[in-house]
């Protein structure tokens, strides 16, 4: 019995060794965003994106291929300092550097004295640099 205890004793903890603390959760990798976004500062939310990033806005006429149309698609959100984002249903995958987050999340804000919400569906690609999880494709629409 004290033999068959050593043994589950030892396959518990080399379990425990192997397991990959530092991967990604849906959460990890999508709530630095949800913080920039909903701390509107343009600056903020466009560092979340990787250099060659693209974005296809949920409002955007067109897709922003580079830093700067990234910057200018958000550079008015200070002027909607009640709009927020949350996340509802995440699924993530991971393929060592690369993490893709699939799911949708709610945009609110206050217009006219009253809230409004638009549920969206979102696909966030992100790219593990140094450490830190960036956006390298970004495209969301808003739920029909």
């Amino acid at each position: 019995m004290r033999i068959l205890f050593t043994i589950l004793l030892a396959v518990l903890i080399g379990a425990c060794a192997t397991t990959n603390s530092s991967a990604p959760t849906a959460a990890s990798v999508t709530e630095p965003w949800q913080s920039a976004y909903n701390s509107r500062a343009p600056a903020r939310i466009t560092a979340m994106y990787d250099t060659d990033a693209v974005l296809w806005g949920t409002t955007a006429k067109t897709i922003a291929p580079t830093p700067e149309a990234i910057y200018d698609y958000f550079k008015d959100a200070a002027k909607r300092p009640n709009a927020r984002v949350t996340f509802g249903e995440q699924h993530l995958r991971e393929y060592g550097d690369i993490a893709v987050s699939t799911g949708y999340y709610t945009f609110s804000d206050v217009r006219d004295g009253r809230e409004i919400s638009r549920p969206a569906r979102y696909s966030m690609t992100f790219r593990n640099k140094d450490g830190k999880w960036l956006l390298v494709a970004h495209h969301s629409s808003e739920i029909p």
